[in-house]
């Protein structure tokens, strides 16, 4: 099995877009308030650009696409960043996909000088939550100040 992960790249948005919203549908984040109806789903590759400190990673298994994940920063903020839009195709899921795509994204921020990671999602993505647990994220009792996607029910932070 090859898994690859690379930058996102335009001729990806479609099938990309189509991957969030699926698997968004699959645990109920649809509408207002969640990551898969967000203006930047239907182009990620226009808002995901080095200049912009931020990154989305895209997963392949065998030449197909799974998904990925991305980082960008919170609110225009130069300390704070925020890990975006993890979302895995089902067939995907248990391969370790999620935690290199989550890992690389941190360091990326890391490396742009971003001192706190912050997450928002649903308490149905017990997968998600796990990962992020295990990754060192500690659960906060409200959403970060300035959060938009209010549909939401776990919040979380990491020192970086």
């Amino acid at each position: 099995m090859e898994m690859v992960i690379a930058p996102v790249s335009k001729e990806y948005d479609d099938a990309l877009c189509h991957i969030i919203q699926s698997v968004g549908a699959e645990y109920g984040a649809v509408g207002e308030g969640f990551g898969p109806s967000d203006d930047e789903v239907r182009a990620m590759s226009q808002h995901y650009t080095f200049d912009r400190k931020s990154l989305y990673l895209l997963a392949f298994v065998n030449g197909k696409l799974m998904g990925g994940c991305g980082v960008a920063p919170f609110n225009d903020r130069d300390d704070v960043c925020e890990l975006k839009k993890l979302f895995l195709l089902k067939e995907s899921r248990g391969l370790g996909l999620g935690r290199k795509l989550s890992e690389q994204c941190l360091e990326f921020a890391l490396n742009q000088g971003f001192e706190q990671c912050y997450l928002d999602t649903l308490s149905n993505m017990t997968d998600a939550v796990s990962l992020y647990e295990r990754m060192g994220f500690k659960h906060l009792t409200q959403p970060f100040e300035g959060t938009f996607h209010n549909g939401c029910d776990v919040w979380m932070m990491k020192s970086l």
